[in-house]
């Protein structure tokens, strides 16, 4: 039962994101409670019926949810330590994109103060909250997201994907770097293009269309990484490094530099020499990750 006085939840952090989130809790008619270090950024939200409360101990205890989305983890930690004494029952859902060790130091000290705390990646960007496009990923204790879900599911689907309080991030920082590989791929052929003059515009549509007959590949070459069985394909890593290392040399006498293709050919010229020339893409992995991975069994 809603204690008088209390908000359905606070939001800490007024960026892009943090208004985000508190304008569609506010058209969901949740009773909202706000704060920033600026507090002039909550006005507007004011006006659509939000409460700013004046620092951030009496922010957290007015609401038993506390969602908070700032710069980093640090700004995260500064702000709660000169509230540590109100943390104490409250649910902390950081929404701060962050990394593995900083998730599980900043979920160990919540806990240490008393606190309960999820993790969460909002996987859209400011705009698109509360859309049917967003989704959320959470991780940390079962029973205390599924005390909050409701609330939760009004930001986007939520997407719970286990108790390890690190995960959420992990699987952020994984589809964030997808996206960026694929725009570094753009910039590069965009770059390419402008070199002798071609509009981007004209050749876009053939780069999407590309673009998504390979992503048609991805279910079957996930299966092969998280199986660990290869196949040897007709285009294997030593023809995709000759490929590469054809763009390389193209680049230069375009006068484009080769920052953002360098290392994909590196990565495929390693597998060439490592035994993995032979292999389809879904053996690269192996190269990349510094402990031995753990292989699921055949299906």
């Amino acid at each position: 039962m809603e204690k008088a006085g209390m908000s359905d939840v606070t939001i800490v952090g007024l960026g892009a994101m943090g208004t985000a989130l508190a304008e569609t809790l506010l058209a969901q008619r949740l009773k909202v409670n706000v704060w920033n270090r600026s507090p002039e950024k909550a006005k507007p939200l004011i006006v659509k019926g939000a409460n700013l409360s004046v620092d951030i101990a009496s922010a957290i205890s007015t609401s038993e949810l506390v969602l908070i989305s700032v710069l980093d983890y640090q700004a995260v930690k500064e702000i709660l330590e000169s509230a540590t004494e109100a943390l104490a029952g409250r649910t902390i859902v950081n929404l701060t994109n962050g990394t593995p060790s900083q998730v599980r130091d900043m979920a160990a000290w919540v806990e240490k103060c008393g606190g309960k705390y999820l993790d969460g990646g909002v996987m859209v960007t400011p705009e698109l909250v509360g859309g049917p496009e967003a989704f959320v990923f959470y991780s940390g204790s079962l029973a205390v997201y599924k005390q909050h879900q409701k609330v939760l599911a009004m930001l986007g689907n939520p997407v719970y994907v286990g108790e390890n309080f690190a995960l959420a991030a992990i699987y952020d920082l994984a589809l964030l770097s997808s996206m960026f590989g694929m725009f570094a791929g753009y910039i590069h052929a965009a770059a390419l293009l402008r070199s002798e003059n071609i509009p981007v515009t004209d050749v876009t549509p053939m780069i999407m269309s590309m673009l998504k007959a390979m992503i048609e590949l991805f279910p079957q070459t996930a299966q092969e990484i998280d199986t660990g069985v290869y196949p040897q394909p007709s285009s294997n890593n030593t023809m995709m490094a000759a490929g590469l290392k054809n763009i390389l040399d193209a680049s230069r006498e375009q006068g484009v530099q080769e920052d953002l293709i360098q290392p994909i050919w590196k990565l495929f010229q390693r597998a060439s020499t490592s035994g993995l020339g032979n292999k389809d893409i879904s053996a690269l992995p192996l190269l990349l990750l510094r402990a031995k991975p753990i292989i699921s069994p055949p299906q």
